[in-house]
Parts: C-alpha cells; sequence; structure tokens
C-alpha cells in the first residue's frame, strides 16, 4: 500500500479514505486515533516455507508447508487472507492451476495459511512465499507445539542481512530448571 497519497491494493488513497470517514464520524464528537502501522509495514514482511508434502484430499489436495499456525497465526485466528505464491520456479513453469489446502505440519484444525485456493501445481521442495505477513507476523508468533520461530532477514536492495537468528530447541528450553 502506498503512503502520502499513494494508491492502496484497496484502491484507495489515504486523503481518500479521511474523506469518506470524517463526514460520517464528524458529528459524533468524538476523538478518532489511527494506528497507522499495519498500513505501512503490513504487505513489507514475506513468510517462505517449503512444501514438505501434497496429500491428495477427498476433492482437493492439502500442500503441506514447514511454517506452521506460530508462525503466522492470522489465518487460524480470524481467516485472514495472505496472498500465496511460488517462489523458486516461474510462473511459466507451472502446467496447471489446481485449487489446495494450505495447510502446516502441526496437526490441528487451525494450522493452516489458505482453505480452497488457486495456486499453481506445486510439488515437494518447492518454496513458497507467504505475502504480508510484515505487521504483526514475528510479533504473533510462539513456540506452539515446541515449535522454535524462524529467523527474520531485513532485505534492503541486493543485501540481506539477519536481524533475528532462527530459534534453536536449546533456546526453548533455557529457562527450565
Amino acid at each position: 500500500m502506498a503512503l502520502n497519497g499513494g494508491t492502496s491494493r484497496h484502491g484507495l488513497t489515504i486523503d481518500q479514505y479521511a474523506n469518506a470517514t470524517i463526514p460520517l464520524l464528524k458529528d459524533l464528537g468524538l476523538r478518532i486515533l489511527l494506528e497507522p502501522g499495519r498500513f505501512i509495514v503490513g504487505n513489507a514482511g514475506v513468510l517462505l516455507s517449503r512444501v514438505i508434502r501434497v496429500k491428495p484430499g477427498v476433492t482437493d489436495p492439502f500442500v503441506i508447508v514447514d511454517a506452521a499456525m506460530n508462525d503466522l497465526i492470522r489465518p487460524a485466528l480470524y481467516n485472514a487472507f495472505h496472498q500465496i505464491v511460488p517462489v523458486t520456479r516461474q510462473p511459466d513453469d507451472f502446467e496447471r492451476n489446481e485449487t489446495a489446502d494450505i495447510v502446516g505440519p502441526v496437526c490441528e484444525t487451525g494450522d493452516f495459511f489458505a482453505r480452497d485456493r488457486e495456486l499453481p501445481v506445486v510439488s515437494e521442495g518447492d518454496l513458497l512465499a507467504i505475502l504480508d505477513a510484515g505487521a504483526y507476523g514475528m510479533v504473533l508468533s510462539s513456540n506452539y507445539n515446541t515449535r522454535p520461530r524462524p529467523a527474520e532477514i531485513l532485505v534492503r536492495g541486493k543485501s540481506a542481512k539477519i536481524v533475528r537468528r532462527r530459534e534453536t530447541a536449546a533456546d526453548l528450553l533455557r529457562l527450565e530448571r
């Protein structure tokens, strides 16, 4: 989403949103505060995940990835939409699309990133990018099911730097007695 008058992916600029909202709220005598964090950084983050298995389902396959609901809880909490795209191959490399459920390996009904999602047919080992994970991905993550959190990488231009290393099992157990 763009700032300073730029158009968001929903088709409104900040000014257009304000102009549509203020007349509705002006006479209520309320002080309106907005937290722009999600608007500014929501699209900045990407959760990278590898396909570990494609399992046939009754109607659609399950694409099982190595990330889980503990890494990005928003789809499980309130069915948040995150675009999911293949990373390692170009769209022309895919013969066709299919409808699939993209799920994690935790074996909970809430361990999903997308249900009934159309995407290119993927295979074990393919890398997928779960987009728009920037604003709340890591801060809402957890160690549920004793799963270490992933590393955070800051990409600037052509350089990348680890800003938070991947957790280890030792990190998870260090406070235990």
